[in-house]
């Protein structure tokens, strides 16, 4: 049985619009030891993230903390908007769950995302078979994986998740099939 781990990042720094260097809040760097703590008796034989640096920033103490070495793959990255900031996000947001190729003309869909990560997670299947992995990870695109894995979860899902920071949720796989999925909330966001 392979065990991942999906750990959306801690409470970010909303004030930078830049989705690649947004770093975490004072409050979001405090947090990453409730990740930490949560998967030090996990026995994590490796540790990936998306590249983007909240995500990063959010699994990157646990990884030195077990001495494992921290790996980006840049299809775990999170959905591109547009490339400006979009004031009105959940209007945006609800156009995109109730048509899954919705898209602004420099971002991606709901299903581009999808595609692009369950394709990355299949090959983690496939190259780390056995193995327990945490996977630094995003709100979107961990909301289209679960949406992958259970077709009913949608807008009202992503939503009741949207505060949650960090967020763990854990897939077990028997090969590319997926035995369960269990969530793990360690803080209540307020945003």
């Amino acid at each position: 049985m392979t065990t991942v781990y999906f750990v959306r990042h801690c409470e970010p720094n909303y004030d930078n619009h830049d989705d690649w260097t947004r770093e975490l809040s004072s409050k979001g760097l405090q947090d990453c030891q409730l990740v930490t703590d949560f998967l030090a008796d996990k026995q994590i034989d490796l540790v990936l993230s998306s590249p983007l640096k909240r995500a990063v920033d959010t699994v990157k103490p646990f990884a030195e903390s077990q001495n494992l070495p921290l790996q980006t793959i840049s299809d775990f990255r999170e959905r591109k908007i547009d490339d400006v900031w979009i004031e009105d996000f959940n209007s945006f947001t609800a156009k995109q769950w109730k048509d899954f190729s919705y898209k602004l003309a420099n971002g991606e869909s709901l299903q581009e995302v999808q595609t692009r990560n369950i394709t990355a997670l299949q090959k983690c299947l496939q190259d780390y078979k056995g193995k327990n992995i945490v996977i630094g990870s995003h709100g979107t695109a961990l909301s289209t994986i679960l949406h992958y894995y259970k077709k009913d979860f949608g807008l009202t899902d992503f939503l009741r998740i949207k505060p949650l920071m960090p967020h763990i949720i854990c897939f077990e796989f028997n090969q590319f099939d997926c035995l369960s999925i269990t969530e793990h909330i360690l803080i209540k966001g307020d945003h």
